[in-house]
This record gives structure tokens, C-alpha cells and sequence, in this order.
């Protein structure tokens, strides 16, 4: 059975205009030219220098694009967006529409009973479908869903090894350290975005040294505890944990083996 959670942690901004889609695709790390309405599409804005300010999931619509993002990056975000606008004739505001997710078993045909636009979540298959709806109380209910909690949604996050702001992805990181290829995060064709030379050379030009691994984990620690090595030397920090398993940025070169963060035992696993 599918199960279904509102996700009360994002908020929806909506950019509209004729000229939001090329507007967007100008400064995002994917293509949004492309993205026709009722689709949606993962990406983050970033600094000149290449490190990350927010990542989204982008739906379209005829005239228009929703960005679903960290409700904490969401006026962070809006006034960016207002900036790099300059002159042009695009509305950019809350778009009033909450969030629930639906994954597992049935997740397409409970999506389809709340009677809100869905999506697929454009990271992969593991995660479901997003529902955007006026109302999310009465979303949830229309799915005929088991319902979870935010808890059921970080676990499925650490199996799939999927960053959160936060807890992995802060204002220093650097998007290919933290998976945003694989899920569909990076396009390597579209041509020029606000941070795009460094994430190109990171892509062609370096080996990444550091990034996120899925590790197991026998005793108590928690987001933002130091990890060692056997040798006593730091390795990386611990993001989200859920069931014996985390996330957890390291620098490769010394995660081998047997790692510690407090009294807690880790081992990497992915």
C-alpha cells in the first residue's frame, strides 16, 4: 500500500511569464527550456563560485514554473530570484499550495485520487509522486494512504542517498559532492548558469577527494558529530541518521576501514 506524507517542510514559489522558463534556464544547474507542463525536473541555484544556495524540484505549467523548495530557502530564494529578474515581466511569489508525498505500492493511483496536480519525483522511482494542492489536509486524505511522518521520509532518504538542506547540504558544499548527477540534479549540455565553470571543472578536470556515502552505524550519533578514522583523524561529519544507517559527507582518502563518530561505530556501506 502506498504511503503518503505531508510535507510541511516546503513551500512553493511560482514564477511566471512568458519569459520564465529561458529566465530560469539562465541560472539553474538543469535544463528548464525543456520542461513541458505537468513534468517536473530537479535542480539547484548556486554562487558564482560553484557552491550551493537551494535545491528544488521545478514543476511546469503552461506559462509558468513552481519551485518546490526547503520552506527555510524559500524567501532566501524568492529575493535572488527578484534580483538576477532585473527588468523583465515575470511575477515572482508564494504560489499558496502545499506539498504531500506519496511512495510505495499504489503511490501513482493515490496521487491521482487527490484531485491535485502530480508529479513524479524527477530524483528517482524509490521516491513517489509530489502533489501539489491548496489544501494539504484534504490531499492526504483523498490518497487513501497509510500516513507517515517525517521520520518514514528520512529513511527513505538515507537508503536512496538523497541530501537535505540542513542536515547534509549547507553553504559550503559543492552539488556533484552530494550525488546531484545521479539524481538528475546537473545537465552537462544545457550550456551556461550562475556557477557552471566550477561544477564543469569538478566534472571533467578533478577526481572528487570528498562527497556523501551512505555508512551503518552501531551506537548513538546524531547530524553534525565529527567522524574519525582508526588513526584519529577527521574523515568527515554525519548528517541524517534513521534506523542504523546515516549519510554522511567524507574525504575518501581516509574512510576506510573502521570509522567512529563519538562512541558510535561506523562503516561505510555506499
Amino acid at each position: 500500500m502506498a504511503t503518503a506524507r505531508s510535507a510541511e517542510e516546503r513551500a512553493v514559489i511560482r514564477v511566471a511569464g512568458d519569459g520564465a522558463r529561458d529566465f530560469l534556464h539562465d541560472l539553474v544547474t538543469t535544463d528548464v527550456v525543456g520542461l513541458a507542463a505537468g513534468a517536473a525536473r530537479y535542480g539547484a541555484l548556486l554562487t558564482p563560485q560553484g557552491k550551493y544556495l537551494a535545491d528544488f524540484v521545478m514543476i511546469g505549467e503552461p506559462d509558468a514554473v513552481l519551485i518546490d523548495v526547503d520552506a527555510s530557502q524559500a524567501a532566501g530564494l524568492t529575493q535572488r530570484l527578484i534580483m538576477y529578474r532585473l527588468r523583465r515581466k515575470i511575477a515572482i511569489g508564494d504560489a499558496g499550495l502545499s506539498v504531500v508525498q506519496i511512495w510505495g505500492d499504489g503511490a501513482a493511483e493515490a496521487a491521482a485520487a487527490t484531485g491535485g496536480a502530480a508529479v513524479r519525483d524527477p530524483r528517482g522511482a524509490a521516491f513517489g509522486w509530489r502533489v501539489y494542492a491548496a489544501d494539504a489536509g484534504a490531499a492526504l486524505v483523498a490518497t487513501g494512504a497509510d500516513v507517515a511522518d517525517r521520520a518514514a521520509w528520512d529513511a527513505l532518504r538515507v537508503a536512496e542517498a538523497l541530501p537535505e538542506p540542513g542536515t547534509e547540504l549547507g553553504a559550503e558544499s559543492y552539488v556533484l559532492e552530494f550525488g546531484f548527477e545521479r539524481l538528475g540534479g546537473v545537465d552537462f549540455r544545457k550550456g551556461c548558469y550562475v556557477g557552471q565553470e566550477i561544477v564543469a571543472r569538478m566534472k571533467h578536470k578533478t577526481e572528487l577527494r570528498k562527497g556523501m556515502a551512505r555508512v551503518a552505524i552501531d551506537g548513538d550519533a546524531g547530524p553534525g558529530a565529527q567522524i574519525i578514522n582508526a588513526d584519529g583523524k577527521p574523515v568527515g561529519v554525519l548528517g541524517t541518521v534513521a534506523g542504523g544507517e546515516g549519510l554522511a559527507h567524507l574525504r575518501f582518502d581516509r574512510a576506510d576501514g573502521e570509522l567512529r563518530a563519538g562512541d558510535a561505530v561506523l562503516r561505510r556501506i555506499g
